[in-house]
């Protein structure tokens, strides 16, 4: 899918000077941005996931300990 995003001038320039100095396009620290996004954020969402599920699993037995 084919999309326009609009980056502010200073972004654009840093975008491009760190593309240059590591050898590689833009759109490849881009796509690699948007990969590195995606797996933190699913990783963080198994975590709360496990957390909540635990903490239900283990609820009767945290208030006995209080």
């Amino acid at each position: 899918m084919a999309m326009n995003l609009r980056l502010r001038d200073d972004q654009t320039e840093a975008l491009k000077q760190r593309a240059e100095q590591e050898g590689t396009s833009m759109h490849a620290m881009l796509l690699q941005a948007v990969d590195d996004y995606l797996a933190r954020t699913a990783q963080q969402a198994m975590v709360r996931k496990t957390a909540k599920e635990q903490a239900a699993k283990w609820s009767e037995l945290m208030d006995r300990l209080k």
